[in-house]
């Protein structure tokens, strides 16, 4: 983050080298702009969903949640808590970027110490400390940090801006600028050999922190850090001499150990109140993974045959499965269907883990497993979806479908048993936030999607019949075709990749938020051979009516069409074209 400018994200176009476009899915020399928000996360529901999906892709992973020090922290880490988080990570606001606006880095957040102990108290007292491991960052340099912060209820300890000291960083706040006079904060070969520092030099530094507390809480009669952890009654507030105005600070407030109060509302002993994390995960309860029954009925039809099965446990038989995966590539494609409602939350997205496992990102080869679903699907349907995958789902969808996928194919329609009169360009069929930060793989929807549709996507290729606000933003690479409406502001932000709009009611160049994308009619037959192919493909897979419709009168249809793309990207095709043209030739900018 130190190496971005702005509020840490902005990545200048002068730093995006080969490798780092590779990482990011992009060209290099593009700029890149990530959402100052999370465009997925609106309500504490909404950071449930996300906890849920990344345990869901990884079952063994341990999740944390990283809040700023201020005023009314500890009432979010206590949201955070019964989300499932396993971490929470309260951070000061004497670290940060080193190309942070000067009013940030002076003004934005308040001392972890504030923020520590309200978040420790807020636990204790909602019975929420068990579940979690409680980090701090922010400034912290040495072994008095570390004492402090365990007394007021921290576990684990950041160390930032100080280990890159320790590594040689002088601290010329140029990190945004790609010119690090020591090689630290930089991507240039030219200046990356100048990296004087070792892991050694590293780990003297906290070998030292490490003695520094040790030797604190040895003089205060303290063994160990459990022993020291969520105890305020070793810390006092001092006086300062001669400075009236630093007396008057009443800190009794930051220092009160609440866990004697929770002792006797609740009748438990004091030494039974948790002041730090008791459980091994904070996995909550949740309705079994309709993937659990998947995976079991994959390894089954792979092993013999047979397609059923009423083993739901995670842990059956757990090498049996993965044995059987392992021989899926020799396996003709798999085929299943299967019911669902709107509780059956993350479909394909434990069983996308799996696969991940075995074969890595390639995944497996299209249409190794087929799966079709009928009925209302719960949220994040798709998500993290891998190659060889492909999901099509006979209902409609809810939030977050095809979020991160990396492959494979997601097809949603109407089933065929709809009224006659149903219009499904006209409606809804899947929710907010689709595709958000793909990265390959196919989405197809014969209906219409909710805002912030393709939002990060980064390699991707969707066709839908409808957005609703904020469409494409920050899209960095990938192929979208939209048949119908758009909402405002789209393609805010977008810096790659290219949107096809069927401009229905010749309003959307009104919609669009011009700062860096124009919008240029199709003309180059390699766009109208592409466009035409995507919605010919959308027609065969979803019998789009729409699309039908559009191929039925392509001439009329390509009148409408327009063709969204960056501004340097315009421009670098305009002077091709120049060049192309030219009866001698023109040099390229």
């Amino acid at each position: 983050q130190g190496a971005k400018p702005g509020e840490g994200g902005q990545l200048p176009g002068h730093k995006v080298n080969g490798l780092i476009a590779r990482l990011r899915h992009t060209q290099p020399g593009v700029q890149l702009i990530s959402p100052p928000p999370h465009h997925d996360i609106y309500s504490i529901e909404d950071l449930a969903q996300l906890i849920h999906d990344l345990k869901e892709i990884n079952p063994r992973a341990k999740v944390t949640v990283k809040l700023v020090a201020e005023s009314g922290v500890g009432t979010i880490a206590a949201g955070v808590a019964k989300a499932d988080a396993d971490v929470i990570l309260v951070s000061g606001h004497d670290g940060g970027t080193g190309a942070s606006p000067l009013s940030s880095i002076k003004h934005a957040g308040l001392p972890w110490e504030l923020g520590v102990s309200e978040t420790q108290q807020t636990l204790v007292l909602n019975n929420l400390r068990n579940r979690v491991t409680l980090r701090t960052d922010g400034g912290m340099r040495t072994g008095r940090d570390i004492v402090i912060a365990a007394m007021l209820g921290a576990e684990e300890y950041n160390f930032g801006t100080i280990a890159m000291i320790a590594m040689g960083c002088v601290y010329v706040r140029k990190c945004h600028l790609n010119t690090c006079p020591v090689g630290i904060a930089t991507t240039s070969p030219k200046y990356r050999a100048k990296f004087k520092g070792t892991p050694e030099m590293v780990i003297q530094f906290f070998d030292s922190v490490a003695q520094e507390a040790r030797e604190i809480m040895a003089s205060i009669g303290v063994r160990r850090m459990a022993d020291l952890i969520g105890y305020t009654s070793y810390l006092r507030q001092r006086e300062v001499p001669d400075h009236n105005k630093a007396n008057t600070i009443d800190l009794s407030t930051v220092l009160k150990d609440v866990a004697p109060e929770v002792a006797e509302r609740s009748g438990i002993p004091l030494r039974d109140i948790a002041r730090t994390r008791q459980l091994e995960r904070n996995d909550g309860m949740h309705k079994p993974a309709l993937d659990l029954r998947i995976i079991q009925d994959i390894a089954n039809r792979t092993a013999s045959g047979s397609g059923t099965t009423d083993a739901l446990s995670e842990s059956s038989d757990a090498q049996h499965v993965e044995e059987t995966f392992r021989r899926l590539m020799d396996q003709p494609p798999i085929s299943l269907d299967y019911e669902v409602v709107n509780t059956d939350r993350n479909i394909g997205t434990r069983l996308s883990g799996r696969v991940a496992e075995i074969y890595g990102n390639s995944g497996l080869p299209d249409g190794t497993i087929n799966l079709e679903f009928r009925g209302s699907a719960g949220q994040s349907f798709g998500c993290f979806l891998c190659s060889g995958l492909r999901l099509e789902l006979i209902g409609e969808g809810n939030d977050y479908v095809g979020k991160g996928m990396s492959g494979g194919e997601v097809i949603i329609r109407p089933p065929d048993t709809i009224a006659p009169e149903f219009e499904a360009a006209s409606n809804s069929i899947v929710g907010n936030t689709v595709l958000y930060g793909a990265t390959a793989g196919t989405l197809l929807v014969n209906g219409c999607a909710g805002e912030r549709f393709c939002v990060r996507n980064s390699g991707a290729t969707a066709v839908v019949e409808g957005v609703g606000d904020h469409g494409c933003e920050y899209m960095t690479n990938g192929l979208t075709v939209i048949l119908g409406l758009t909402g405002k502001n789209f393609g805010a932000g977008m810096s790659g990749g290219t949107a096809y709009v069927y401009d229905i009611d010749g309003l959307f160049q009104s919609r669009i938020n011009p700062e860096m994308i124009i919008a240029l009619p199709v003309k180059r037959s390699e766009d109208i051979a592409e466009a035409k192919g995507l919605i010919e493909e959308h027609h065969r897979q979803t019998g789009s009516p729409r699309a039908r419709l559009l191929l039925d009168d392509w001439e009329a249809a390509l009148r409408k069409l327009i063709r969204v793309i960056p501004k340097e990207r315009a421009e670098l095709e305009r002077q091709e074209s120049q060049h192309e043209n030219a009866t001698e030739p023109v040099a390229l900018k």
